[in-house]
């Protein structure tokens, strides 16, 4: 079950706006990352659902936050199922992301008051996922959709859209400033959030100091 509420879930989004999009299969990586990026600022984090036992991980991931860092909202992404968004839930996701729009994912999620943001390239995707309850859509790969411009594009017509985009976004003031100037309502920040050290391993540290960095630009440039 969810700890927090679709509201406490979207006000955290408009808050803090940095979603880390992250998965390993070790468990323990995991939860370094998850502390690197809450000591960082972040309050929202999103796993992936893109390895066999995912859901296993997830499921510790959800207790280890209970316990150690109490206000992180995690979610899941990569779901393109109602089935699988129905597991998450029961596991304890706090909101569901999609790379694609499923009707019938809205409708579970809707059900329970479950936040949904699925993937969306078009203004009419956009509208089509509103229609179905979405708060929040993500463009992906957002570079290759069209970048700040196309959501410059879309808010002009209907600037109550609210728009994560995800894929191309780096979290650099520069990068980030010109997402949020074109109207972003948060952003999904992957690879180029885990900073690695010259071994390959991740570098903890600068992941943390990457995300508060990312987090001030966030507040600074947000319309």
């Amino acid at each position: 079950m969810a700890r927090f509420s679709k509201l406490q879930v979207l006000n955290t989004i408009n808050e803090i706006g940095i979603v880390p999009v992250f998965y390993h299969e070790d468990v323990a990586i995991c939860k370094e990352i998850l502390k690197a990026v809450y000591d960082g600022g972040v309050r929202i984090f999103e796993f992936t659902n893109r390895g066999e036992g995912a859901h296993k991980v997830f499921d510790e991931l959800v207790a280890y936050a209970k316990e150690k860092l109490p206000e992180l909202i995690l979610g899941i992404g990569s779901v393109v199922d109602a089935g699988t968004t129905s597991l998450y839930i029961q596991l304890g996701a706090n909101f569901i992301v999609a790379p694609i729009i499923n009707p019938e994912m809205a409708t579970t999620c809707n059900r329970r008051k479950i936040p949904w943001m699925p993937g969306c390239g078009s203004l009419t995707e956009i509208n089509y996922a509103e229609s179905l309850g979405a708060d929040i859509v993500k463009i992906f790969p957002a570079q290759q959709v069209g970048g700040s411009e196309f959501i410059k594009a879309v808010k002009a017509p209907c600037p109550w859209s609210s728009i994560m985009p995800t894929g191309g976004v780096q979290p650099t003031d520069e990068n980030l400033k010109e997402w949020l100037s074109s109207g972003a309502h948060c952003v999904g920040l992957g690879s180029q959030l885990f900073v690695k050290n010259s071994e390959g391993n991740f570098d903890y540290e600068a992941i943390k100091e990457t995300t508060r960095q990312a987090v001030a630009s966030f507040k600074k440039y947000k319309k």
